[in-house]
């Protein structure tokens, strides 16, 4: 099974390189697979490559899910 996991992008390193917020944890991620992607974008990171956008809306109510779940 594979998790991959809405974040915001924070800051666009390179045409290449974003860094991302997950809940306070920032990394530097791979964007070469979604290029067109913008400061304040949600993507969905998989083994830290951005592998899509997503709809803000859409990106918070799937961490809510995921934050929900694993509370229990």
């Amino acid at each position: 099974m594979c998790l991959a996991i809405p974040a915001k992008v924070v800051e666009l390193v390179s045409n290449e390189l974003a860094k991302i917020d997950l809940d306070g944890v920032r990394k530097v991620i791979s964007v070469e697979l979604v290029p067109e992607v913008k400061l304040g974008e949600y993507v969905i990171v998989h083994v830290d490559h951005a592998i899509g956008i997503v709809n803000p809306q859409e990106a918070q109510a799937t961490l809510a899910r995921f934050v929900a779940e694993v509370a229990r």
